[in-house]
């Protein structure tokens, strides 16, 4: 009896859901809207081109995060990472528990899901745990008859790894001669040749999506499912992934609503759509489309379907570590301007990611010609500290380097988006202010995010210290050197980064950075160590590095390694006093990369 009642209620929820969409998301790794229907006249696209005329093309769609982990945290918790303190790539942080993913809230109402196949959550626990089946054989047409499915169908192919052309490939669709380079590239044989490799690998790409789309059809489900395309977030080139700027966050994003659905589309098939859009609402959209309850703590807006919300009017962006290296950047965009606060203004945009610089041929060559002298004022900023403050009018300016922060005509819009940054960041209990390395100490039993979400973290008064030390305003040594002796660590923690950041014009501060080379905080104690480097103090700042390299919690450590190397490129150390000190680590992931590099530099 129990059977049989078990069986007419699943078979009821089926009944229900045939009047449901299956949803089905197709992803590429790693590309900007490289296609011809985005009006990329180097591209052949076919398929997605004939997708975007029978579906819908969003002209803003972003990334949350110019990086798969973090952009993966965004879509798989309906959160920004930067709330849940995720938005470090290849971390592994601990979220509340009650916080349940978008897959699980779909089976719970009766939807097959299945993903094929890369998770990367960057989330404590996640996984394959939360589908139905996560494997490189998960398949829609496992479901149970008349289950209604959501799918993702993901592909590496135009993944940075697979940008440089293989070992003698000597025959490209577009002759690298003729690809047309953006003005901050320099003009160099291997850049050419993995622009060149890249859009046709954008080829196969549109092929791959093409034969999801006929499998579809083939299996006479293409009238009850509604797919969307997207980019998981910026071109795989250098100056693309890792960076905050439309080249590393905004992606092509196409949606095919049935004729059955049409009712829940926006637009008329063919046609753009203009409205702001970010992975945060993608969960919330899905709900929407599939009648199913949007959890309170879901951070996103549905764009389509019944709950369909008010449009907004910014999307909201942010990076942290990514691989072994630190920055820390925020920016809000709109459909007109980019603004983007950098808290890390004296590390270069372009640091050495070991990855890129292992498999692309295109990021080696750039740094070549940098070291030889050899790039212009705009190709070279890319490798040199950058302001404080960015302003952008894309529409104007594509490649983001006319910086409008300073321009007297546009002072108003700067102040307006900066307000809405701060607004963002305390609405959203932005952790990204929080080294990693304090993570544990902080939070205690807790997860970060309960305590972001409590009394105990400071946020408005770290924003203040913060942004008054990306300034590089030395009026405000008497106020960092106050904060030196905060009874939080993040205070003292950001009063020292305000003299690193304004390097020997902190001298008045030189007493108080020197005291907080024995502070209880580690992280603490690399900053000020750092910052005294520049004021003369080089043996004590090597050696209270040199400490935390080895003495150091994992992301205390790495801090550290950071600091190492970028006093080696500042004079503060030599490159002999570097490799004594990494010598003969043994180091894990990844904490083991700075090393191998400095080992192997001559």
């Amino acid at each position: 009896m129990k059977l049989l009642s078990l069986c007419l209620a699943l078979l009821s929820g089926f009944a229900v859901a045939a009047d449901r969409p299956n949803i089905l998301w197709i992803t590429s790794e790693d590309n900007s809207p490289y296609l011809g229907c985005y009006g990329d006249k180097l591209a052949v696209t076919p398929n997605l081109d004939k997708m975007a005329a029978e579906g819908l093309r969003y002209r803003h769609a972003y990334s949350n995060a110019p990086v798969c982990s973090a952009a993966r945290t965004t879509l798989i918790t309906g959160m920004y990472a930067s709330t849940l303190g995720v938005h470090n790539h290849r971390s592994s942080v601990a979220i509340p528990s009650a916080f349940k993913f978008y897959p699980q809230h779909l089976s719970a109402a009766g939807y097959y899901c299945t993903n094929n196949s890369k998770t990367d959550y960057n989330v404590a626990g996640a996984g394959n745990k939360v589908w139905d089946d996560s494997s490189k054989k998960a398949h829609y047409k496992n479901r149970a008859q008349g289950q209604p499915f959501f799918a993702i169908f993901n592909f590496t192919t135009t993944h940075e790894s697979q940008v440089a052309p293989k070992p003698g490939k000597k025959s490209f669709r577009i002759a690298p001669e003729d690809i047309p380079l953006p003005p901050y590239h320099p003009d160099t044989p291997e850049i050419r040749r993995d622009w060149a490799n890249y859009y046709d690998q954008m080829t196969l790409m549109d092929s791959q999506v093409g034969e999801i789309l006929a499998e579809l059809d083939r299996a006479g489900v293409a009238d009850d499912t509604i797919v969307f395309y997207y980019g998981d977030h910026g071109g795989a080139l250098p100056r693309g992934k890792r960076n905050i700027h439309d080249s590393g966050t905004r992606v092509p994003f196409i949606v095919r609503i049935p004729k059955k659905w049409q009712h829940l589309a926006p637009a008329a098939p063919g046609e753009w759509v203009e409205e702001l859009v970010s992975f945060v609402d993608f969960p919330a959209t899905v709900f929407s489309l599939c009648q199913v309850p949007l959890p309170e703590h879901y951070q996103g807006r549905p764009f389509l379907g019944e709950k369909k919300a008010a449009p907004r009017d910014h999307v909201f962006l942010y990076r942290g570590r990514m691989d072994e290296r630190y920055d820390n950047v925020r920016s809000i965009r709109d459909a007109e301007f980019q603004y983007v606060r950098n808290y890390s203004p004296h590390r270069p945009w372009g640091q050495h990611y070991s990855y890129p610089f292992q498999v692309q041929p295109s990021m080696r060559s750039w740094y070549a010609e940098f070291a030889a002298g050899r790039c212009n004022e705009v190709q070279s900023a890319y490798w040199k500290p950058k302001p404080g403050e960015e302003l952008y009018q894309p529409a104007k300016d594509p490649f983001e380097l006319d910086n409008l922060a300073t321009n007297a005509l546009h002072q108003g819009r700067l102040e307006q988006m900066r307000k809405v940054l701060r607004e963002e960041m305390l609405a959203t209990r932005d952790t990204g202010l929080i080294p990693e390395g304090m993570y544990k100490k902080l939070a205690g039993d807790r997860t970060i995010y309960d305590y972001a979400q409590s009394d105990d973290y400071p946020l408005e008064r770290l924003l203040d210290i913060a942004d008054a030390a990306v300034s590089r305003d030395a009026s405000h040594i008497p106020a960092f050197t106050g904060a030196m002796t905060d009874p939080n660590p993040l205070i003292r923690y950001w009063a020292a980064t305000g003299c690193l950041i304004l390097q020997d014009k902190a001298a008045p501060a030189k007493d108080a950075l020197t005291k907080l080379l024995q502070d209880e905080s580690k992280d603490v104690r690399v900053v000020a160590a750092e910052a005294l480097a520049y004021l003369g103090e080089k043996e004590a700042a090597l050696a209270t590095v040199t400490d935390v390299i080895k003495n150091g919690e994992l992301y205390e450590s790495l801090a550290a390694l950071n600091t190492l190397d970028f006093m080696w490129k500042s004079g503060h150390a030599t490159l002999a006093e570097a490799k004594k000190t990494v010598r003969g680590l043994n180091m894990k992931e990844p904490n083991d990369r700075i090393p191998k590099y400095l080992l192997s530099e001559k």
